[in-house]
Protein backbone atom coordinates (compact mmCIF):
# COMPACT_ATOMS: atom_id res chain seq x y z
CA UNK A 1 0.00 0.00 0.00
CA UNK A 2 0.80 3.53 -0.74
CA UNK A 3 0.52 6.49 1.73
CA UNK A 4 0.74 8.92 -1.48
CA UNK A 5 -1.96 6.69 -2.96
CA UNK A 6 -3.78 6.12 0.19
CA UNK A 7 -3.96 9.93 1.53
CA UNK A 8 -6.49 11.09 -0.98
CA UNK A 9 -8.66 8.29 -0.50
CA UNK A 10 -8.68 8.28 3.28
CA UNK A 11 -9.70 11.88 3.20
CA UNK A 12 -12.27 11.69 0.93
CA UNK A 13 -13.56 8.49 3.07
CA UNK A 14 -13.55 10.72 6.14
CA UNK A 15 -15.33 13.52 4.81
CA UNK A 16 -17.97 11.19 2.59
CA UNK A 17 -18.81 9.48 6.29
CA UNK A 18 -18.95 12.66 7.86
CA UNK A 19 -21.64 13.73 4.82
CA UNK A 20 -23.39 10.94 5.22
CA UNK A 21 -24.09 10.47 8.94
CA UNK A 22 -24.45 14.43 9.01
CA UNK A 23 -27.18 14.21 6.44
CA UNK A 24 -29.13 11.08 8.46
CA UNK A 25 -28.94 13.36 11.45
CA UNK A 26 -30.35 16.27 10.13
CA UNK A 27 -33.01 15.36 8.10
CA UNK A 28 -35.61 15.30 10.40
CA UNK A 29 -34.98 18.85 11.43
CA UNK A 30 -35.77 19.36 7.40
CA UNK A 31 -31.57 20.67 6.66
CA UNK A 32 -29.15 18.82 4.84
CA UNK A 33 -24.99 18.62 5.73
CA UNK A 34 -24.74 21.55 3.20
CA UNK A 35 -27.14 23.86 4.66
CA UNK A 36 -26.01 23.25 8.26
CA UNK A 37 -22.48 24.10 7.10
CA UNK A 38 -23.83 27.51 5.33
CA UNK A 39 -25.97 28.44 8.92
CA UNK A 40 -22.72 27.66 10.68
CA UNK A 41 -20.54 29.74 8.33
CA UNK A 42 -23.26 32.53 8.85
CA UNK A 43 -23.50 32.09 12.43
CA UNK A 44 -20.25 34.55 12.89
CA UNK A 45 -23.00 37.21 13.58
CA UNK A 46 -21.97 39.28 10.97
CA UNK A 47 -23.84 39.45 7.35
CA UNK A 48 -21.95 38.23 4.44
CA UNK A 49 -22.44 38.55 0.79
CA UNK A 50 -23.71 35.30 -1.19
CA UNK A 51 -20.33 35.98 -3.07
CA UNK A 52 -18.17 35.91 0.43
CA UNK A 53 -20.50 33.04 1.85
CA UNK A 54 -19.52 30.56 -1.10
CA UNK A 55 -15.82 31.74 -0.60
CA UNK A 56 -15.60 30.59 2.97
CA UNK A 57 -17.92 27.60 2.17
CA UNK A 58 -15.19 26.42 0.20
CA UNK A 59 -18.57 25.95 -2.59
CA UNK A 60 -19.94 26.85 -6.03
CA UNK A 61 -21.83 30.06 -5.57
CA UNK A 62 -24.71 28.97 -7.91
CA UNK A 63 -25.21 26.22 -5.16
CA UNK A 64 -24.98 28.15 -2.44
CA UNK A 65 -27.62 30.51 -3.69
CA UNK A 66 -29.66 27.40 -4.64
CA UNK A 67 -29.12 26.49 -0.64
CA UNK A 68 -30.25 30.70 -0.05
CA UNK A 69 -33.44 30.06 -1.90
CA UNK A 70 -34.20 27.33 0.34
CA UNK A 71 -33.31 28.12 3.21
CA UNK A 72 -35.15 32.07 3.02
CA UNK A 73 -38.01 30.35 2.10
CA UNK A 74 -37.86 28.48 5.59
CA UNK A 75 -37.22 31.87 7.35
CA UNK A 76 -33.68 30.52 8.44
CA UNK A 77 -31.90 33.60 6.88
CA UNK A 78 -32.44 36.38 5.66
CA UNK A 79 -31.34 37.87 2.21
CA UNK A 80 -31.00 41.65 1.18
CA UNK A 81 -30.20 44.19 -1.04
CA UNK A 82 -26.13 45.28 -0.40
CA UNK A 83 -25.91 48.58 1.43
CA UNK A 84 -22.92 50.04 -1.69
CA UNK A 85 -23.15 47.07 -4.53
CA UNK A 86 -26.42 46.86 -5.93
CA UNK A 87 -25.37 43.45 -7.62
CA UNK A 88 -24.61 41.87 -4.83
CA UNK A 89 -27.15 40.70 -1.70
CA UNK A 90 -25.98 40.14 1.39
CA UNK A 91 -27.00 37.15 4.01
CA UNK A 92 -27.89 36.59 7.74
CA UNK A 93 -28.97 34.42 10.10
CA UNK A 94 -32.75 35.30 11.44
CA UNK A 95 -33.68 34.57 14.85
CA UNK A 96 -35.68 31.16 13.68
CA UNK A 97 -31.91 30.36 11.64
CA UNK A 98 -29.87 30.89 14.97
CA UNK A 99 -32.44 28.45 16.87
CA UNK A 100 -32.34 25.77 14.29
CA UNK A 101 -28.50 25.96 13.99
CA UNK A 102 -28.36 25.27 17.97
CA UNK A 103 -31.02 22.17 17.53
CA UNK A 104 -28.96 20.78 14.60
CA UNK A 105 -25.30 21.54 16.55
CA UNK A 106 -27.04 19.70 19.66
CA UNK A 107 -28.07 16.84 17.05
CA UNK A 108 -24.48 16.73 15.99
CA UNK A 109 -22.90 16.07 18.90
CA UNK A 110 -23.11 12.65 19.04
CA UNK A 111 -20.98 12.47 15.74
CA UNK A 112 -18.64 15.13 17.10
CA UNK A 113 -18.18 12.58 20.14
CA UNK A 114 -17.95 9.92 17.77
CA UNK A 115 -14.90 11.79 16.18
CA UNK A 116 -13.37 12.65 18.95
CA UNK A 117 -13.73 9.21 20.72
CA UNK A 118 -11.97 7.71 18.03
CA UNK A 119 -8.40 9.71 18.55
CA UNK A 120 -6.00 10.04 21.16
CA UNK A 121 -6.66 14.04 22.82
CA UNK A 122 -3.48 15.45 21.06
CA UNK A 123 -3.96 14.11 17.92
CA UNK A 124 -7.51 15.49 17.43
CA UNK A 125 -5.19 18.97 17.40
CA UNK A 126 -2.82 17.61 15.44
CA UNK A 127 -5.16 16.05 12.91
CA UNK A 128 -6.40 19.86 12.26
CA UNK A 129 -3.34 21.32 11.73
CA UNK A 130 -2.62 18.41 9.15
CA UNK A 131 -5.70 19.01 7.60
CA UNK A 132 -5.03 22.78 7.46
CA UNK A 133 -1.49 22.48 5.75
CA UNK A 134 -3.25 19.71 3.26
CA UNK A 135 -5.50 22.55 2.46
CA UNK A 136 -3.14 25.33 2.28
CA UNK A 137 -0.79 22.99 -0.30
CA UNK A 138 -3.87 22.54 -2.59
CA UNK A 139 -5.19 25.87 -2.58
CA UNK A 140 -4.95 29.32 -0.21
CA UNK A 141 -8.08 30.02 -0.61
CA UNK A 142 -9.58 26.35 0.83
CA UNK A 143 -7.46 27.48 4.24
CA UNK A 144 -8.82 30.83 4.49
CA UNK A 145 -12.44 28.52 4.24
CA UNK A 146 -11.81 25.73 6.59
CA UNK A 147 -10.53 28.37 9.42
CA UNK A 148 -13.84 30.18 8.87
CA UNK A 149 -15.56 27.35 8.96
CA UNK A 150 -13.94 25.62 12.47
CA UNK A 151 -14.56 29.08 13.90
CA UNK A 152 -17.70 29.53 13.19
CA UNK A 153 -18.67 26.24 14.22
CA UNK A 154 -18.19 27.21 18.14
CA UNK A 155 -22.35 27.43 18.88
CA UNK A 156 -23.03 28.57 22.31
Amino acid sequence: MSTERDLPMALRAAYLSLHRVSDASFASYGVTADQFVLLATLSQGQALTQRELASRMSSDPSTVRAMLVLLDHGGLVKRQSHPSDARAKTVALTAAGKRKLQQLWNASQQIRDKMFGCLEPSDAGTLVELLRRVANALTEENVASFDAFTNSTSVN
